[in-house]
């Protein structure tokens, strides 16, 4: 049996180490959540139906990629240090990845094109595509969700270990 004071020193010890130590699980499902988001944009760029995604909706997920890329690696830097303002960043950003399924995967599923007048209309995302950009966009989504819930979990163990020690001293 381990006694009250042996899981007191345990716990200790795994609270203290979160001093020394980056936070890397917040950071690496950050960086997982944007490799999820590089797969669902290839998916749907590499997609040659025509002239379907020449439009201002695919102008403005490019630029809303870029830039998703670019904070979200900066969530995953700043997770590393135990800032919490990053963790809050990274709902968001969850949130909007569940929010865009709606956007351009739904709207393309649903749509149809004809290329030429001697051929069929076809349609813009068959349902292998679209349940592969949809798996994507989950996965990224929920990396960031629980990139968040850890990095706020651990900021919290950290801060109420260092009120602890401060008090004692």
């Amino acid at each position: 049996m381990v006694s009250k004071a042996a899981f007191e020193d345990e716990t200790f010890v795994r609270n203290d180490r979160l001093r020394y130590e980056k936070n890397t699980l917040s950071s690496r499902l950050a960086i997982l959540a944007i490799v999820f988001n590089a797969l669902f944009f290839v998916s749907i760029y590499k997609s040659d139906v025509g002239n379907y995604y020449y439009n201002i909706l695919i102008g403005g997920s490019i630029v809303y990629n870029l830039l998703f890329m670019m904070f979200v690696f900066l969530v995953s830097e700043g997770s590393k240090n135990y800032n919490r303002t990053y963790s809050f960043v990274a709902i968001a950003f969850g949130i909007i990845q569940f929010a865009r399924i709606f956007i351009i995967p739904m709207q393309a599923h649903k749509d149809t094109i004809q290329i030429s007048k001697k051929e069929a209309a076809v349609s813009v995302m068959g349902n292998a595509q679209f349940t592969r950009v949809i798996i994507y966009l989950v996965l990224s989504g929920v990396c960031l969700l629980i990139s968040a819930a850890v990095g706020i979990w651990k900021c919290n163990t950290l801060k109420k270990h260092l009120e602890e020690i401060s008090e004692k001293e």
